[in-house]
């Protein structure tokens, strides 16, 4: 299976890139193709331009700006993000791949009758999340009702793709994570994605 990697993290030493590593290191040994895309260390300018905007209802829409993720995504058979939670949202340099490469045309087209959109991702068979928060899990579940796990796969998995298969792993409190937690959650990781198929 290949794989595009998604990390979204500013720091190369943080604990979001250990969790990018293990994932890559675990998918490889099991004898699948990782194809890595760091975000921030590939300086990708998460702002959608006056250009893009002015043209996401034409048909074709044009994505040549970013025609090389578009590439990477459409040839992976599953997408793996990783990254922080930052006030109960995505970094914005992941906020911006979504905005930019799951354009029209990619992602989804828009249905002239309805108004709705109709995935065409159906390369994409697998949708996993590797997440932290600053949080506990109660405070993110319970008070704030989950909102990253509600979007990841309500607002644009499912949107890209009706079929796909959707997993989050989050290691909350990261704030107050002792090395041990951080250590079995690293274990955790590897465990789930022995089970990808």
């Amino acid at each position: 299976m290949r794989v595009l990697l998604v990390l979204a993290h500013p720091l190369p030493e943080s604990y979001a890139a250990s969790v990018a590593r293990t994932v890559r290191e675990t998918l490889q040994a099991g004898g699948h193709a990782v194809d890595l895309l760091d975000l921030y260390a590939e300086d990708f300018d998460p702002r959608l331009t006056e250009k893009e905007r002015r043209g996401y209802f034409d048909s074709p829409y044009d994505t040549s700006e970013v025609a090389g993720l578009v590439e990477r995504l459409k040839a992976a058979d599953a997408l793996m993000l990783v990254f922080p939670q930052w006030w109960f949202n995505l970094p914005a340099a992941l906020k911006g791949f979504f905005d930019r490469v799951f354009a029209p045309g990619v992602a989804f087209r828009h249905d002239k009758t309805g108004g709705r959109i109709v995935p065409q991702l159906t390369n994409i068979r697998h949708f996993w999340v590797f997440t932290t928060t600053g949080s506990p899990w109660w405070v993110v579940k319970l008070y704030m009702g989950d909102p990253v796990r509600r979007q990841m796969r309500r607002g644009i998995a499912i949107f890209c793709n009706r079929k796909v298969r959707f997993r989050m792993l989050a290691l909350h409190d990261m704030d107050r994570a002792t090395d041990d937690k951080r250590r079995r959650h690293l274990e955790r990781v590897r465990t789930a994605l022995q089970t990808l198929q």
